[in-house]
């Protein structure tokens, strides 16, 4: 009985024996990634050796002859010997592995240098915000200081975009291709109390598979007594493609929402805001229009794209050619479902007369985008891409309004058709690409056509060239809404007309020349939002009776423009160095042709930047100092409406010209990087008449610090 455990004991370590030698074969043979070099500390990572010797996989397997214990220590000696002499082998990782993918399918990688650009995009967008300015506190609307006709979506979309700053689209979700886990956060303080942090974590399960979490947490109480903003917006990605990339996918989901409270402007801010009374220097002892409303934007969206290449390689080898022409099938589906609300305890009459004496407005929209494509390469004709497109949309709200005008209806819903192509092909240094989109069935959209021819001069200079052309209806908010202030309720489904955009433009990207951009547009059927102020005697005036920002408040309304506009847009970006000092500057120049004063811009907008950079501490930080001076020329800013979310046309208030000036220090230790800046310091200096709406003030004064963090692992 004892031998016979024996035997069964010798036959199960020659078992593991040989259990092991096959696992070591089989991850011998995964593939290893080119080599590559970069300031990112290498990782060595020891892997098995590419050719073994083992006598105990040679042996039969023979259930009468059994091995001593001395024969099985002496094959597990040689075993493990034969391993060592063989030389380890070892697999660099660069910061260029470490890929980041657009919706569009651009590539780059992480970047963790500290420049001038970071400094710009070190923000709540996360992005150069040079043609923005943004309201008092962190998180709420910004006040357009250009003009961007062209970047508009296909179709239209659920309005308030006062409040959608901080919304990410479809287009702004990234995707991630890593070699180990990383991890990136962003601190930054925010106004008064709270704190604003974005966290990122990304990791591949296997070489061709990727998923990331990220998290946006916001919360700023704001200076004024009544101007809390707070954010939450998660995403979580995955994509994935086989070995002979034969099929690929990637999905993601998003939650957003973005709440903030609306105390409708300053009432008597020229003795309590400008006048520079020390009284109010503590900015919560300003008086607020009203202390009971807020505006709520929310989304969840859930997004697949899959791609099934037809013609692969010639052969069965992942190592083979693969053919010059290759075909693609995919197919996108994105479902979203997004609301906007206006929120009051109780109604004011700021906005006028109100059907409740609570406010709860609220509008939907949930859309179904779905599109098949078929995508074919080749080397001499270059990409075509074919596209079909079925979209359902209902935007809507809870009743339908019947007012002495008109029947307003509940919902706007159906079903658009549409067809489109893109294409791109490079010639050496030449390169063409088009797109196209044209609706067969639909009532919201009618088509939208684009083309550029690019060229490159001596390798490093880039010039392009463009038209770009669209019809399309405007916003939903524009064509339908409902609201319990009786001012807000319109519907335009009828009398309105489809938007018309032609557009030329010219850029030009240079390391020596610098950056330009410049377009002309013409609109036609341009649509907007107005204050329409009735003519009121002042005998018959109330006694709370208020000009300016309140009437138009109370009676904002959508309009459209008959006769069509000219719009002159040059924008121009350049930096000059000496040593270690550097001055960046950038300019834009605006000028609208129009009959009616509907589309206010600043003509002249500059950002000029003088900083100075050094590696210290022995080289163990990248430092960088400077002072940036920002000004745009005085112009009627848009009013702000708090029901609709949105920025209204007024030509009764003119404001700008004045300067902000902020100084930065800003540091690289390692992948960690520091930001401390003093904004708008100049503001005791030259004076409280800084707005960027009627009645609603900029920024005053104030040091804000934060990080931006990389970890790899």
């Amino acid at each position: 009985m004892r031998g016979l455990e024996l035997l069964v004991m010798k036959q199960l370590i020659f078992f593991f024996l040989g259990w092991m030698v096959c696992v070591g074969n089989a991850q011998e043979k995964a593939h290893r990634p080119e080599a590559k070099k970069d300031t990112l500390p290498t990782k060595q990572i020891d892997t098995l050796p590419t050719k073994q010797i083992d006598t105990l996989a040679k042996q039969p397997i023979d259930s009468v002859k059994t091995l001593s214990k001395a024969d099985s220590l002496k094959l597990m000696v040689k075993k493990m010997a034969a391993r060592e002499a063989v030389k380890i082998d070892t697999i660099r990782i660069g910061i260029t592995d470490y890929q980041i993918i657009s919706h569009h399918r651009d590539t780059t990688y992480v970047d963790t240098t500290l420049s001038i650009q970071k400094e710009y995009k070190y923000n709540f967008l996360r992005r150069d915000d040079f043609e923005l300015m943004p309201m008092a506190n962190m998180g709420q609307g910004y006040t357009q200081l250009g003009a961007n006709v062209g970047h508009r979506k296909y179709r239209p979309e659920i309005g308030a975009k006062a409040r959608h700053f901080g919304y990410k689209e479809l287009e702004d979700v990234r995707y991630y291709n890593v070699p180990t886990p990383l991890t990136e956060m962003m601190f930054k303080t925010s106004f008064k109390e709270g704190q604003f942090l974005d966290f990122l974590v990304t990791a591949n399960t296997g070489r061709r598979t990727n998923f990331s979490l990220s998290h946006l947490g916001f919360r700023s109480m704001g200076k004024y007594r009544y101007d809390e903003v707070n954010a939450g917006n998660f995403v979580a990605t995955f994509n994935y493609q086989t070995k002979n990339e034969a099929y690929s996918v990637r999905t993601h989901y998003a939650a957003q929402d973005i709440e903030g409270e609306e105390y409708g402007g300053l009432p008597f801010k020229e003795r309590q805001f400008q006048s520079a009374n020390p009284r109010f220097f503590d900015r919560s002892r300003i008086d607020l229009y009203f202390t009971n409303a807020m505006s709520v934007a929310r989304g969840k969206r859930v997004f697949l794209d899959q791609n099934y290449r037809l013609t692969r390689s010639r052969s069965k080898d992942s190592l083979a050619k693969p053919r010059k022409s290759s075909l693609v099938l995919g197919h996108t589906i994105a479902y979203e479902t997004r609301s906007f609300q206006f929120l009051q305890t109780a109604a004011n009459n700021y906005f006028g007369d109100a059907f409740s004496s609570r406010i709860r407005d609220k509008s939907h929209l949930k859309t179904l985008d779905q599109e098949f494509s078929a995508t074919f390469s080749n080397p001499l004709l270059g990409t075509l891409k074919t596209k079909a497109n079925i979209y359902d949309y209902r935007y809507y709200f809870n009743s339908l309004l019947l007012t002495p005008e008109q029947t307003i209806a509940s919902a706007l819903s159906g079903q658009e058709l549409s067809i489109g192509g893109d294409y791109q092909k490079t010639i050496g240094d030449f390169s063409l690409e088009a797109q196209l989109d044209y609706t067969l069935v639909g009532e919201l959209t009618s088509h939208k056509a684009q083309a550029a021819a690019a060229y490159h001069i001596r390798k490093k200079h880039r010039l392009q060239i463009g038209v770009e052309s669209q019809l399309r209806m405007p916003d939903f908010n524009y064509l339908l809404h409902q609201s319990e202030y009786e001012n807000f309720n319109w519907q335009h489904t009828s009398d309105f007309q489809m938007e018309d955009l032609k557009k030329a433009f010219l850029r030009l990207d240079s390391p020596v020349w610098g950056h330009l951009d410049a377009s002309y547009s013409r609109l036609g059927n341009y649509t907007y939002f107005a204050g329409l102020q009735p003519i009121i005697p002042i005998a018959q005036r109330p006694d709370d009776y208020v000009f300016e920002q309140v009437l138009d408040n109370a009676y904002v309304k959508p309009l459209q423009e008959t006769a069509e506009m000219g719009l002159l847009k040059i924008k121009y970006q350049n930096e000059i160095r000496w040593g270690r000092f550097a001055l960046n500057n950038t300019v834009m120049y605006q000028q609208v042709s129009q009959e009616n004063q509907v589309l206010n811009v600043p003509e002249i907008t500059t950002r000029n930047t003088l900083y100075f950079s050094k590696n210290i501490f022995n080289n163990a930080m990248f430092f960088q100092t400077g002072l940036t001076f920002k000004y745009f020329t005085a112009f009627n800013m848009p009013g702000y409406s708090p029901v609709l979310g949105e920025f209204y046309t007024q030509n009764s208030t003119l404001l700008g010209g004045y300067p902000l000036i902020d100084f930065f220090m800003n540091g690289k230790v390692k992948q960690t990087r520091i930001y401390l800046k003093a904004e708008h310091f100049n503001a005791p200096i030259t004076g409280y008449d800084y707005y960027v709406a009627p009645g609603y003030p900029f920024r005053d004064f104030v040091v804000r610090f934060g990080l931006v963090w990389n970890f790899f692992k």
